[in-house]
Order: structure tokens, then C-alpha cells, then sequence
């Protein structure tokens, strides 16, 4: 393992954790890519499986292309040779990290993965890979780089008095407006979004019809999604408004955009504004503190060789 390092000097300066752990940020943005790709895999696998017998024989053909066969063997090969890799390494990560855990005796709690959560959004320190995961799995990626974080720290020290004169020099990083994570439907016109909602309020999903009906064609792909927002977002204030009028899983009527078509929006979750204590913060800060003095290549690979691990691809 890594040497420790203690910090018994506070410091005269200070750079927000936002910025001071733009380094970390590499990693957690890692594990979603890994996490997706793994997903798309799992989805095409049980596709393959799915249907009658015949579909498991390796021969079995899944597309003609001009007469001209792709076997199944041929396409899980392919999928294998663009995700394999990515896939393997994520679940080889993830036992890794849930072996450092127990062996350091490193617990993670709910609160602490929903204040991550909170300052991540807050701060528009989460990306576009990451705001496409669900609540479930993007908690679950928090959780793995709490862990990696507090292995890599646990024995270093910072001051209390340097712990609290970052808090009061950046409290306001901690006052956390409402965050409302929304699924989205733009169409050209109000007719248009008339007729998705009666289509909504008979029972269609709104996932499905975003990506058969929106316009906007990045938040379609995804079903809708358009991620968290808050009122600092770069967001049309007629979403935002209409956000704030509904209740969980509630869909919204048709609202004039600015640039003169129409949305429908469902709030997926909500996360109510407040503002964290310093004792809720104190070991959120002392662990960022702590990041700062270790190398900028910070990765679960480093524990490979300390939990003996061996995998398909080598070295």
C-alpha cells in the first residue's frame, strides 16, 4: 500500500473541493462509462438468449445483409471485442473495492452517498455519462469511489483548524438549492403535445414516446432524460416551473418554450434545497483535503496486485 502522509500545518489559501478534486473526477466518470457498456452488453446478451431454443446455437443467423448472414457467433463476438474488455474491468473493480472495504474496515453510509450526490450536482461537477445512469446505479458508483477514497486517506491527517477555515471560506458550497431530476418531450407544436399527452394519460410510457415523438434528440435517445436541474442550470425557466408544480412521477401539460415549441415534462425525483453543518461536511472536506496530497493517478487498479487479481486479458 501507499505511504501515508500527515498535515498538521493549516494552509493560508483555499481552492473549493470542486475544483481541488477535478483529478478524482477522472475516475468516477470511468466506472459510469464502464458501468453503461456493461449495461448495453447485459441488454444485447439477454436479447440473444431471448425467443426459441434455436437462438443459443452459435450458427444461428441474427441479420442478412443482402443475403450475405451475421451469425450470432460473429455478433457476441464483436460485442465481446468493443465491451469485453470495459466489462470485465468494471466487475473485476467492483469485487476489488468491496474486498479493500472489508479489509480496511471502511463503511460507507446512505447519508453520505446522498451529500456526494447533492454537492456533485450542485457544483455541475456530474457529466453527461454520468447523469445517464439511474438513481440506483449512479448511488452505487458513489459508493466505489467513497470507498477508494477512504482506503487512500484513512491515515492521513489534516488539522481541524484548517478543516473549519475551508468551511467557513466555502460555505456557500453547501447551501444546496432543490434539485429535480426530469424526463422531457419536445414537439414543434401545441397540437403535437396534446396529442402526446393523451397518449400519456392512456398509459403509454413516457420513455418510449420521447424517443419516438421528442425533437430534442440528445434527451429522445435517452428516453427523455435530461439529468438533475436546479435553478442555476442552462435551462429553459418554463421546464424549471413546471418541474416545481408536480409530484413524483408526475407529468406535466404542455408548456411554451422559449424558442416556440412545446415540452412535457415527468419529475422523476426530487431532492429537497438545505444547507450542511459543518459537522455533516467535516469528513467530506478532510477527505478532499486528503485526495490533494496523493498522486493524480488514482484508480482501483492500484489494489490488482494486493487482492491478487488475474483476468483474461494479462497484464
Amino acid at each position: 500500500m501507499r505511504s501515508r502522509q500527515k498535515i498538521n500545518q493549516p494552509t493560508t489559501q483555499h481552492t473549493p473541493l470542486s475544483k481541488r478534486r477535478l483529478k478524482t473526477k477522472p475516475v468516477l466518470t470511468l466506472l459510469a462509462i464502464l458501468f453503461v457498456g456493461n449495461i448495453f452488453w447485459f441488454v444485447l446478451w439477454l436479447f440473444a438468449l431471448g425467443g426459441d431454443e434455436e437462438v443459443g446455437d452459435d450458427e444461428t443467423i441474427v441479420a442478412s445483409v443482402d443475403g450475405e448472414n451475421i451469425t450470432r457467433l460473429q455478433w457476441m463476438a464483436e460485442m465481446e471485442r468493443y465491451y469485453g474488455k470495459d466489462t470485465l474491468q468494471r466487475m473485476v473493480n467492483q469485487k476489488v473495492m468491496e474486498k479493500a472495504a472489508k479489509e480496511y474496515s471502511i463503511d460507507v453510509t446512505e447519508d453520505e452517498i446522498d451529500l456526494e450526490l447533492s454537492l456533485m450536482v450542485s457544483s455541475s461537477e456530474m457529466d453527461s455519462t454520468l447523469q445517464q445512469l439511474g438513481e440506483k446505479e449512479l448511488k452505487e458508483q458513489i459508493k466505489s469511489q467513497l470507498i477508494l477514497e477512504k482506503v487512500l486517506t484513512k491515515d492521513i491527517i489534516i488539522d481541524e483548524k484548517e478543516l473549519e477555515s475551508y468551511y467557513e471560506e466555502n460555505e456557500s458550497l453547501y447551501n444546496i438549492p432543490t434539485t429535480y431530476r426530469a424526463k422531457l418531450i419536445v414537439v414543434n407544436t401545441k397540437d403535437e403535445a396534446e396529442s402526446v399527452l393523451k397518449e400519456l394519460n392512456e398509459g403509454s410510457d413516457f420513455s418510449v414516446l420521447a424517443r419516438e415523438r421528442s425533437v430534442e434528440q440528445v434527451s429522445a435517445s435517452l428516453g427523455g432524460d435530461i439529468g438533475y436541474i436546479t435553478n442555476q442550470s442552462n435551462v429553459d425557466p418554463a421546464i424549471l416551473k413546471a418541474l416545481q408544480k408536480l409530484n413524483k412521477n408526475e407529468i406535466s401539460k404542455p408548456v411554451l418554450l422559449r424558442d416556440g415549441r412545446y415540452g412535457i415534462v415527468q419529475l422523476h425525483e426530487k431532492m429537497e434545497g438545505r444547507s450542511f453543518p459543518y459537522g455533516e461536511v467535516k469528513d467530506h472536506i478532510k477527505r478532499g483535503l486528503a485526495m490533494e496530497q496523493l498522486s493524480s493517478s488514482i484508480t482501483p487498479e492500484m489494489f490488482w496486485k494486493e487482492f491478487d487479481v488475474t483476468w483474461f486479458y494479462g497484464e
